[in-house]
């Protein structure tokens, strides 16, 4: 992969990230129990002005991945709640189209706005777009994609996480995003992925000969088929 080929907007999240302490390089333990040396940490995006660039890099990666093919934003509980809401903004903001933000709740509520979801509900007809953090795992897809089908016959048009680590899964050689993919039959995509961050950071310097290494090793372990 050549840095000229990666998009500006990839470069800019990356540099975004690394700023405001998303993304950071070290020894690091997962839920799976491998060792990584880097961590994805949305909790980082505690200001309004982080929140504003982040829904502007998740509207620039949907309308490069998928144009206008959506009507309905949906972030699954928790971390997706904020994430379908500033990207929601930043569509209208950037494109100028007026699409809805849906989220579901973990646990249904019975009085005042009741049921399970947060913000507009789902119709028969509406074409979806799933925003989430990071996966790592199909897992995820398992309560999301049940909770949006059983509320209307809708079509998910896709999947954008922020960073696709590039890496495979627990008992499968292929990538998270791509496991996904095959299972529900959506397209799946990312504002970035690992290896072109990893282009990015070697191109400006930030990445030392230890954390190449680091790097190289994990993905000689862990890297998946894309």
């Amino acid at each position: 992969m050549s840095i000229s080929e990666i998009s500006d907007y990839k470069k800019e999240f990356t540099a975004f990230i690394m700023s405001c302490g998303a993304l950071r390089f070290g020894e690091f333990t997962l839920k799976s129990g491998r060792k990584s040396p880097f961590f994805m940490n949305a909790g980082a995006y505690v200001t309004g002005s982080s929140l504003m660039k982040l829904g502007e890099f998740y509207a620039r990666a949907a309308e490069d991945m998928y144009g206008d093919s959506y009507d309905v934003i949906f972030g699954p509980a928790y971390k997706g709640i904020p994430l379908s809401v500033v990207t929601s903004e930043a569509v209208n903001r950037l494109y100028g189209r007026d699409v809805r933000y849906c989220s579901n709740r973990k646990e249904i509520k019975d009085h005042g706005d009741k049921g399970i979801l947060l913000g507009s509900p789902l119709k028969d007809g509406d074409r979806v777009l799933i925003v989430e953090d990071v996966t790592t795992s199909g897992k995820s897809m398992e309560e999301t994609v049940p909770v949006i089908r059983a509320q209307a016959d809708v079509e998910i048009t896709g999947l954008v996480v922020s960073l696709d680590r590039c890496e495979k899964g627990i008992g499968t050689d292929v990538a998270a995003l791509r496991q996904i993919r095959d299972e529900y039959g959506f397209r799946t995509g990312a504002i970035v992925t690992m290896h072109e961050v990893i282009e990015i950071l070697k191109e400006d310097g930030t990445l030392t000969r230890d954390m190449i290494s680091a790097l190289e090793q994990y993905y000689a372990e862990y890297g998946a088929a894309l």
